[in-house]
Order: C-alpha cells, then structure tokens, then sequence
C-alpha cells in the first residue's frame, strides 16, 4: 500500500508540473520570464511553509550548515527555470516536455565527471540511445534547407530546452552533495526562497502590468507548483526511487493531452517515435540502477567495517 501511495503522489506531482507550465506558456506572449518565474516562486511559499508546520520541520528542518550550498543551488535552478520557461514561448508543450528529458541523460554523465561515478557500457549505451530520441525529436527543427520563420524560431526554443536540462542536470549533481549533509525540507524551502529574491533583479527589464486572466493563471501555476513540489518529495517517503522514478515519463503523456486540448499542439510523428526511444532509454538507466543497488544491498552484510 505505501509504494501505491508513493506513485500515487508521484503521478499526481507529475500532472500538477505539466499544468503549471501549461499555465506559464499561456502568459509567455504578455509577461516577462522572470516575472514568471518570481509569481511561480513567491507564491509556492505559502505552500511550502504550510506543509513544513504541518510536518513538524519548520524550527528543525530549516537549518544548514551550508549557507552557500543553497545559493549555488538557487543559481543553477534559476537558470535553469529561466532557459525552460522562456523556451515555453518558441515551441509546443509536449516538445519542451520531451526534449527536456535530455536532462536526466546529461546527469549521468556529470555524475561521471563531476562526483567520480563509474560510466559502464550500459550507462553510456542508454545515454547515446537517449540522445538518438532526442535528435529524432529535433530533426524537424533542425533543418539547415528551410528559410521559415517559424524554423529559426523553434531552433532558438531548442537550444533554450537543452541549455536548461543541462542546468537542471547540474542541479540534480548539487542536490546529491548537499543532501549529505542538508534536509530536505531546507533544500525545497531555500531553493523557492533564492528564486523569489533571484528573480526580483529582473524587475528593471520589462516586467508589465498583466491582466487579471493573467494574474490569476500565474497565481495558479506558483500555488500549483508548491503543491506539486510537496507531493514528490512526499512520494519517495513511501516508496523507493527505482520504483516511482518511471513515473516520470508520463509527463510526456499529460503534456500531449493538455498541449492538444488548450494550444491545439498536434504531437508530430517524430516527436512520438524520439519520445519512445528516450522514454526507452531512460528506463533502462533506472532498471539498470536499480539491479545496482539490490547487489549492493546483498554485499553490505558482507562487508568489513573498513568498507
């Protein structure tokens, strides 16, 4: 029943993350993204902060040890929620959606370069695999013989896409270091926090004075984000991450549907076929991790207090 729960909530983050963003891209013609991403942050705060009295972790959860592990992570994640929701403005949903999966990809390979991971075959065949999707997404926009607007215009959606999984895979290598040390409670509470404050520098640029449809869509997508942020760190409390991880990828599905249904996005054939085949890839990755860890987990017993 608990690993049910903890899909459950995994599944519901999933769909709650897709309506944000497809609340985000309905704004993206009249509001600036770091106005965007200021209401997408401040108003997550309320959520969060709820959730973490109602937990218990508000005095206890909150405190660091590193300061400057939190800012460097607020960094990165902005950038990263910058490059995403700008690129929200240049290509459909169920696009972005996929193309961002590149992003779990790239982690493995950092995790290699920057924390001294071993890349086995298997790891580098899955990632190469995944990339090969990933083109297969992008062959249509990439086409060095058309002239249209509209293909210069979705190049430059694909290089924000890309640029900000490879943000959001650094971020997943800086979240691995700091919850060695960190709780949590204080990584989701000071990321929004950093974010919020981030954000307001972009108040020079160009915010606007939106109407109040779009006022209410990116109150919406903040308070939606906060929920969703709560129930997928909820979720690995009742589950294992090999078991919900896969999950995931049904984002792909729900952006299909809902980019369908409100911006009349009609999924392309090579978007579906590159979907798969990184859909595919990335659960090889996750069957491979976690036949990993059940080997690892038989020789623990075995082991000497030296290691």
């Amino acid at each position: 029943m608990s690993s049910f729960t903890g899909i459950a909530l995994k599944l519901a983050s999933v769909v709650l993350f897709v309506i944000m963003s497809a609340l985000i891209k309905a704004t993206t013609e009249d509001v600036p993204t770091g106005q965007a991403m200021f209401f997408r942050s401040f108003f997550a705060l309320p959520i969060i902060i709820g959730w973490l009295v109602w937990s218990g972790d508000l005095k206890t959860g909150l405190r660091t040890s590193r300061p400057m592990g939190h800012v460097w992570r607020g960094l990165i994640g902005v950038c990263g929620m910058g490059f995403g929701f700008s690129s929200l403005a240049y290509l459909p949903l169920p696009d972005v959606t996929a193309i961002g999966f590149a992003g779990p990809l790239m982690t493995v390979v950092l995790a290699a370069l920057l924390l001294g991971e071993r890349l086995r075959i298997y790891r580098i065949s899955a990632v190469l695999l995944g990339l090969v999707g990933v083109f297969v997404i992008l062959s249509p926009r990439l086409s060095i013989f058309s002239g249209q607007e509209m293909e210069r215009t979705a190049q430059i959606g694909v290089a924000l896409v890309l640029t900000s999984a490879m943000f959001r895979a650094l971020v997943q290598i800086h979240i691995r270091r700091l919850a060695q040390t960190e709780k949590t409670a204080a990584i989701v509470f000071y990321f929004s926090m950093t974010t919020t404050l981030l954000s307001l520098l972009t108040l020079p640029f160009g915010w606007t004075m939106p109407d109040i449809n779009a006022v209410i869509m990116l109150v919406c997508a903040g308070l939606i984000g906060g929920v969703a942020q709560i129930f997928i760190t909820s979720a690995y409390r009742f589950a294992d991450a090999s078991v919900i991880a896969p999950f995931d990828y049904a984002a792909i599905l729900f952006s299909m549907i809902i980019g369908y249904i409100f911006f009349a996005d009609v999924p392309t054939v090579q978007m579906l076929l590159g979907s798969c085949i990184v859909i595919f890839s990335g659960l090889l990755i996750i069957w491979r991790e976690r036949a990993l860890g059940l080997k690892r987990g038989k020789a623990r017993p075995t082991l000497t207090p030296q290691g």
